[in-house]
Order: C-alpha cells, then structure tokens, then sequence
C-alpha cells in the first residue's frame, strides 16, 4: 500500500504556465486563458507593489491546480477598503471532491487578508454548480449576474461577493469562525 502524495501549495512562478496552461485547456477548453494573460497577472505578484496571488497544487511533479487573486491595492493606500477578485480556481478532475479547492480558495482569501481587503469578488460559470457551491461554503453571496460573459460560449457569469466580518478587518475569515469544512 502506497501512501498518497497530499498536494504541496507554492507560488506560481513563469515555468508553471506551461502546465497550468495545460489543465486550463482540459477545463476551460472555450474560454481558456492565453499564456500571455498569465504572463501578465505573474508580473504584478512580486515585488513591493505587488497586487496578485497566484499559487499552484504539486503533488509529486504533477501540477493538480492553481488559482489566483488580484487585489485593487491596499486599504493604506487610498485610506478606503481594497477590494479583490479571485481571479481564477481550477482542479484537475481526478482531484474533484478532494478538498484541493478549498484548500486554495483559503489561500486566495488568506491574500486578501495581506492585501487588507474588506471584499472578494468573483465570477462563476452559471452552469458551475460544483463551484458555486464552494463558493457559498465559505460564505459567498450572488449579487448579479453578467450577461454572455464567457466567451465564445456566450454563457453567463453569476457574481458573488464575500465581505469582511463584522470586526474581522479582513474578507478572510476562518473556515472554522464559518463552520465550514475544508474537505468540502
């Protein structure tokens, strides 16, 4: 009996985007992002004026899932709340049900956390029953709807929004202040 590899979060880096541009296209084969978006969103996710997050799942040397966040700013930087959006999330299939998208929507939230954000924001596929679910899990609420927003597909986005706790100072309440579980 062989012990199972647990999936290691690390920072997404430039030679990542080869293979999360390969679990892109298995996932989002219509609307899956260009390698030059992900160069874009890891340009601005080091630094001191750093505004995004990105981070992968290994497990072994398999890459099995990324997400990422950008943030508007710092609350110190306007003297206003920052806000943020996760940008994306995404699992490879044989890893559904795992928990492995929890374990990085916590860590987009813990970002907009740092960034002193008092809300996320997101998109989601209407059709992404699973994910919204997550979502919802941890809080989320629908807020709207953006018409034909995938595209070619044509497909709606429902927008959800995850605001700060009363007293929290942060979007990025525990799992455990939410009584949620990160095996969902």
């Amino acid at each position: 009996m062989t012990t199972p590899v647990i999936p290691v979060l690390r920072e997404m880096r430039w030679w990542d985007i080869d293979s999360v541009l390969e679990l892109e296209r298995d996932l989002f084969p219509e609307d899956a992002w260009s390698r030059g978006m992900f160069w874009s969103e890891l340009a601005h996710s080091r630094g001191p004026e750093a505004t995004r997050r990105f981070v992968v799942a290994e497990e072994g040397e398999r890459l099995v899932g990324y997400a990422g966040l950008a943030s508007a700013g710092t609350a110190s930087d306007s003297g206003s709340a920052a806000g943020a959006d996760v940008q994306t999330i995404a699992v490879a299939r044989d890893h559904w049900g795992t928990g492995l998208g929890s374990v990085l929507l916590t860590e987009l939230l813990r970002a907009a956390t740092a960034f002193e954000c008092a809300e996320v924001m997101l998109e989601c596929r209407i059709d992404n029953i699973r994910a919204q679910k997550l979502y919802e899990r941890f809080g989320f609420e629908a807020i709207g709807f953006r018409r034909g927003y995938y595209q070619p597909g044509n497909v709606d986005a429902l927008v959800m929004r995850l605001t700060t706790a009363p007293d929290s100072g942060s979007a990025a309440v525990s799992t455990s202040e939410r009584g949620t579980e990160i095996n969902g």
